[in-house]
């Protein structure tokens, strides 16, 4: 375990235009975690327009009207979307089509975990973490391609996790279904690459925000944390960081790439 006293958080890195002149379609964006934290960073980034989705209304109508508080981008659109329902998904990336003027980025943050050993684990359990997490991220990329492949230009990241690397107890549907985001990335980005469109993803270790505090003992998360080189948990802004760099021009040469936003120790 990590014995640093009292680790420092960095502070928060202002935006250089890194997304200037870009839309960006996020999915599951709503509340306190990366998604939101990446639409922020979008937003802060100089990205012309903006559209977040997420299964909560009165959390999706907040967080749209907060986004344009906090970063002054009137250009914040809110679309209601279940990623385990194809026809939510078509209605969203139609919707982000027509608002946006079409998408130039879209970020796959859609997910679900949980907590429970195999031996208990039922199929209902087992499936819902695919269905959402792995499933969801290919219904978004099937239909966002053929509009960003038709303008031959276009980025796409996953949200995967270091667990699709590393093991953890009780952590094997979870486990699997974003070792599958990873796969799907590198498979679908060397489709998408003909057409000039990027596909990435990031991995993050554990990065802190409200629903993780509410999924998993306190307990749990200090020994994650521990683990960390710098003895923390990462800031959800700090894994979007990563994201504005995939989503940007400055990774223009990279395709299929998997990049651990983490700090564990090897």
């Amino acid at each position: 375990m990590n014995s640093i006293p009292n680790p420092v958080v960095p502070p928060y890195v202002a935006g250089h235009r890194l997304l200037e002149g870009k839309s960006v379609l996020i999915t599951a964006a709503a509340g306190g975690g990366i998604g939101y934290a990446a639409a922020r960073r979008a937003a802060e980034e100089g990205c012309r327009a903006l559209m977040i989705s997420d299964i909560h209304d009165v959390r999706l109508a907040a967080a749209v009207e907060q986004l344009r508080q906090e970063t002054g981008l009137q250009a914040v659109y809110g679309q209601r979307c279940d990623v385990s329902v194809e026809s939510d998904v078509q209605a969203l990336v139609a919707a982000a089509e027509q608002q946006l003027s079409g998408v130039d980025v879209l970020i796959n943050n859609a997910g679900l975990g949980g907590t429970r050993r195999v031996v208990d684990m039922s199929d209902a359990e087992w499936s819902r973490v695919l269905d959402i997490t792995l499933t969801g991220t290919f219904r978004m990329t099937r239909a966002m391609l053929p509009a960003m492949q038709e303008r031959r230009r276009g980025v796409i990241v996953n949200n995967a996790s270091v667990l699709g690397w590393r093991a953890q107890k009780e952590q094997a549907h979870y486990a699997a279904a974003k070792a599958g985001v990873m796969a799907l990335t590198r498979c679908s980005a060397l489709e998408a690459a003909e057409f000039g469109v990027r596909i990435n993803a990031v991995a993050p270790s554990i990065a802190l925000h409200e629903f993780l505090r509410k999924a998993a003992p306190q307990e749990l998360l200090q020994q994650l944390a521990a683990r960390e080189a710098f003895g923390r948990a990462a800031e959800v802004w700090e894994v979007a960081n990563v994201m504005m760099f995939l989503a940007s021009d400055y990774a223009s040469y990279m395709a299929g790439e998997v990049i651990a936003v983490s700090s564990q120790q090897a």
